[in-house]
């Protein structure tokens, strides 16, 4: 099984679903390979493997092999989830971000990301600064630095 100290937390166990020991699961994040079958999941201390899984509304209802009764599901409730960490080379990932050096393209030095806050429209980087940059002005990340490309102005907003 999976170990490693670089987890992330992918989502959250509900209540038991049936008596066959399915557990609803709501996910923090839209990959639902999270809840494919073989799939890993950290539970407090112990690892879940899935068996199978289903949607259902905005959440999955998920059996994980060994756990094969109500009463066994039940112990999982409001357990929090952790993974490993995906590979996907096109992604920007948060807890990737966080701490790396925010660069302009022309290599003018904005400090480091402090936070990335949800935003309806786009996530925002939070510098050290207090400034804000929309995650749409990203160009890539490498490196412990992201390249952004914002329009011209975009650090004056807050300046007086």
């Amino acid at each position: 099984m999976a170990r490693s100290g670089n987890l992330l937390e992918v989502g959250r166990l509900g209540r038991a679903h049936g008596i066959r020991g399915d557990v609803v699961v709501i996910l923090t994040s839209d990959r639902h390979e999270r809840v494919a079958a073989g799939s890993q999941l950290l539970a407090g201390d112990q690892w879940l493997t899935v068996e199978r899984s289903r949607p259902q509304a905005d959440r999955w209802v998920v059996h994980f092999s060994g756990i094969d009764d109500r009463n066994a599901a039940e112990a999982l409730s409001g357990c929090t989830l952790r993974a490993e960490p995906l590979v996907d080379d096109g992604s920007l990932w948060v807890h990737e971000m966080i701490g790396a050096n925010v660069v302009e393209v022309g290599g003018i030095e904005r400090g480091r990301c402090r936070a990335v806050i949800a935003n309806p429209a786009s996530d925002l980087l939070e510098l050290e600064s207090g400034a804000l940059v929309p995650a749409v002005f990203v160009v890539s990340l490498t490196d412990d630095v992201i390249l952004i490309d914002p329009p011209e102005g975009l650090f004056d907003l807050g300046a007086s």
